[in-house]
């Protein structure tokens, strides 16, 4: 599996390109900013890009989403829990001073358990909400992508709208606590790290 991970923007939120080494179909995961940068990674990987996946709706993962898709155009993909936070994305914008490409339509929603594909790669589709109601991860055998619900040593922020500590911490050690200890996290900001790890040492499972 080809994984590129981009900080990008003033949050440095992680963009992800993710691709088959084998057919070179892949996916964008939370396009936040810096567009150029994000399609210089899937032109250098010779990558035919299949999907945008959306972990949350937050501003540093969405504000350049409609500009990809529209360069792209190729569905883009979210829970429908978020949509509310999707719809405020201006507003969300505006409070620090940003601009944005405007705000994209969601071509599919997420159901919890649903599979997305992309060359010899399958991603399991899993609700981990507490972030923000609609957060998803993106499972796939030994990989993780996590978006804001859990980082190297800390978790998501549950003081936004939307977000609660309990549900959080109980789709952390539910849903991602039930993967193997050798699976790689990538969150949305931040260094990666295993679920091992996270298990033995994050200060906020003890």
């Amino acid at each position: 599996m080809i994984i590129k991970q981009l900080a990008v923007g003033v949050f440095a939120e992680n963009c992800y390109v993710v691709g088959c080494e084998k057919t070179r179909e892949g996916v964008v995961i939370d396009p936040g900013d810096e567009i150029g940068r994000i399609l210089r990674a899937i032109q250098k990987h010779s990558l035919k890009i299949q999907h945008i996946l959306l972990t949350h709706a937050h501003i540093d993962h969405v504000k350049e989403a409609q500009a990809i898709k529209a360069q792209l155009n190729v569905p883009l993909y979210m829970h429908r829990a978020d949509q509310l936070l999707l719809d405020n994305m201006l507003a969300q914008a505006a409070a620090f001073g940003l601009a944005t490409s405007g705000i994209p339509i969601v071509d599919h929603y997420f159901e919890e358990g649903e599979t997305i594909e992309f060359g010899e790669h399958i991603f399991n589709v899993v609700h981990t909400p507490g972030h923000s109601p609609g957060s998803v991860s993106f499972i796939a055998p030994r990989v993780a992508f996590v978006g804001d619900v859990l980082f190297a040593g800390s978790i998501g922020r549950t003081d936004l709208p939307g977000g609660d500590f309990a549900t959080l911490i109980d789709s952390i050690k539910s849903k991602l606590f039930s993967l193997g200890d050798n699976t790689m996290v990538y969150p949305g900001h931040g260094p990666a790290t295993t679920i091992g790890d996270e298990r033995r040492t994050n200060p906020f499972m003890m």
